[in-house]
């Protein structure tokens, strides 16, 4: 399928701190899962913020009520402004590419002392105002901020997880799930761009669902993703074209679909909602479960990317005077990624199933079980 155009606009929303959009109690303790507490108090060095501190953060466009990474974040940048003491926060939400430098800027002006972007995209814009502000600390979530072949200035810290060690799980399950009896034997998935913060959760979906595949015998098919190419939306909102692939996968025979791309997932529920027949809806970054309850009939699982944690906890570091540029990789062996609870499908989840992702959890974890990705 072709990629969209990327609709943009000239517009900038500067907002000041509210309340997290859609926060997500605690998960059910169901195996297989990972869960780690963004309320707990993190361990900092020493015993004294800096006098002046002020965490802000910018989003792409996806915005912070995406249920997914920028939400994430914003709960991150929240909970660490909670337990410094400050009741408000910058935050501005980027309509287009281009804004990216300016919002950087804005908030530079407004103070910031730590400033978080989300967002593969940001990595340019990110090293340039970090160059420009040597006394700023920057975190960039979901990229490696390498640009033109340099690393990053030492006021960068980039945050980046595996999560095809996660998907893995999600699509063993899926396969599971759609070779029972009377299912389709075939899964879909399709994306927002072609990012490889995109494509890592469909490479390591993909990569379930054959060894699910090679362990069972069975022939579950997976469209949307071959390991080069798939299908793409263009951009990060839902729409007519996230609607139009969606409908694609759902006319090709898929009960099991993977979105990944923040908000896009709604045009996913709105086609499967539509289509009479059972169709299940894996969620990514955050339980979608909790975060968009309406999804709750058709939810499978998750993706879980612990972000709001490694926020926190490195804006943490940075009051305290303990920065750290060291890049952060979350994985299943650290807790920095996971699958959520089966929820309102728990029922149709064998209990060998359960019990063999949990192995696959662990294994994974201790190198039994390899799963390709950039970071191996």
């Amino acid at each position: 399928m072709k990629v969209g155009a990327l609709v943009i606009s000239a517009a900038m929303v500067f907002a000041g701190c509210g309340e997290a959009p859609g926060s997500a109690p605690a998960a059910n303790e169901v195996e297989p899962v990972v869960v780690v507490d963004p309320t707990q108090e993190v361990q900092v060095p020493g015993d004294t913020v800096a006098e002046h501190v002020l965490p802000c953060i910018v989003a792409d466009q996806g915005g912070f009520d995406d249920r997914s990474f920028n939400q994430s974040a914003f709960e991150g940048v929240q909970a660490a402004a909670g337990q410094l003491g400050i009741s408000t926060f910058p935050n501005i939400q980027s309509t287009d590419p281009a804004s990216f430098g300016p919002n950087l800027e804005a908030l530079v002006d407004q103070g910031c002392t730590l400033i978080v972007a989300t967002g593969f995209a940001f990595a340019e814009a990110v090293v340039a105002a970090a160059h420009a502000h040597p006394d700023v600390h920057f975190l960039m979530v979901d990229s490696d901020a390498v640009v033109n072949g340099e690393l990053p200035p030492s006021n960068v810290k980039t945050v980046l997880f595996d999560t095809a060690q996660a998907a893995f799980l999600a699509g063993y399950v899926s396969a599971a799930f759609s070779s029972r009896e009377g299912g389709a034997n075939h899964v879909g998935t399709f994306g927002g761009m072609a990012f490889p913060t995109v494509t890592i959760f469909m490479d390591g979906f993909r990569q379930g669902v054959e060894y699910f595949n090679s362990q069972n015998g069975t022939n579950v098919l997976v469209t949307g993703w071959d390991g080069n190419d798939g299908a793409f939306t263009g951009g990060f909102f839902a729409g007519p074209e996230a609607t139009a692939i969606a409908q694609g996968l759902v006319d090709q025979g898929v009960d099991v679909i993977l979105p990944v791309g923040g908000p896009i997932y709604q045009s996913a529920v709105t086609v499967i909602e539509g289509s009479g027949r059972e169709i299940a809806l894996i969620g990514v970054d955050m339980d979608l479960f909790y975060t968009d309850p309406t999804t709750q009939d058709i939810v499978l699982t998750s993706i879980l990317k612990e972000i709001n944690v490694a926020v926190r906890d490195s804006i943490m570091m940075s009051a305290t005077g303990g920065w750290d540029p060291t890049p952060y990789v979350g994985t299943l062996y650290n807790e920095g990624v996971g699958l959520a609870p089966f929820h309102n499908f728990e029922s149709q989840i064998p209990q060998d199933v359960r019990d063999k992702v949990a192995q696959l959890q662990a294994d994974i974890k201790s190198g039994a079980v390899t799963v390709q990705s950039p970071f191996n």
